[in-house]
């Protein structure tokens, strides 16, 4: 499971020569040349390929033909229980990417993927915590309930600190901000936008930092807010527009958009 939440693989000494690579490419928003270094022989590469395509279709709104094509030969090469829950999780988040860019309502299958993922993936499991996060997506941004959604990134978060997954943390911290946010709790989002970014910055994930400047910037007085901003600008055109809905926050100061609150 730690190849669908690609968390940890290459981001620390004595990791792996090519898990390095993958993520180096990845964390400057090259999913397809990262993509290409893998070769689909394993269930686990297999995986690992498809979860990042389906993520540069979150990030980019594009790339779709070859997100579905990589999830049917990770579906195609699963054989465990673990190996299927992933493969349902990594189908789960490409519907949600195409519900939420309006490609297709998908949003019927999003869920069951999801729940197919979560009756083969149990609890106490690693790639619990990164199923729990997307069913907060789907929660928070299909179903529009904040409630549930910030249970399940609860769940997240604790599972994710549990099994050191420190990519995954910068995620719950961001979207649990976003929800403290709207509800005008400003200290606390704060607070976790700024453990968000704090997380990205260590690792060097370079296409999560510019999301993580911008939300952080809408919980800060002038002239730090514009800094802030002035630096997720500055990240967003150095990766040529990606990811693709950061271009409407930055041009709208204010709380997150919906869209926004995806990566």
């Amino acid at each position: 499971m730690a190849h669908t939440a690609m968390s940890g693989y290459g981001t620390t000494a004595g990791d792996d020569p090519l898990q390095t690579a993958v993520w180096r490419l990845r964390s400057r928003a090259c999913w397809a040349d990262a993509a290409a270094l893998l070769r689909p022989d394993t269930p686990a590469a297999a995986l690992q390929r498809a979860a990042l395509l389906v993520e540069r279709c979150l990030y980019t709104e594009q790339g779709w033909e070859d997100a579905e094509d990589a999830l049917r030969t990770a579906e195609a090469a699963a054989h465990s229980d673990d190996e299927r829950g992933a493969a349902a999780c990594e189908r789960g988040q490409l519907a949600y990417a195409a519900t939420l860019h309006t490609v297709r309502d998908r949003a019927d299958e999003a869920r069951a993927a999801l729940g197919r993922a979560a009756a083969l993936i149990p609890p106490g499991a690693p790639g619990r915590a990164l199923l729990d996060f997307r069913r907060g997506l789907l929660a928070e941004n299909l179903a529009h309930s904040p409630q549930a959604a910030r249970a399940a990134y609860r769940r997240a978060h604790a599972a994710a600190t549990a099994h050191a997954d420190p990519l995954l943390l910068s995620f719950t911290w961001r979207h649990l901000a976003g929800l403290a946010l709207r509800e005008g709790e400003l200290a606390e989002a704060r607070h976790g936008f700024t453990e968000s970014l704090r997380i990205r910055e260590e690792l060097g994930y370079l296409v999560g930092t510019a999301p993580a400047l911008a939300s952080l910037a809408d919980t800060e007085p002038e002239p730090e807010a514009t800094r802030l901003r002035e630096e997720a600008r500055r990240l967003f055109r150095l990766l040529g527009g990606v990811p693709t809905w950061l271009a409407r926050q930055l041009s709208t100061p204010g709380p997150p958009a919906a869209d926004a609150a995806s990566a």
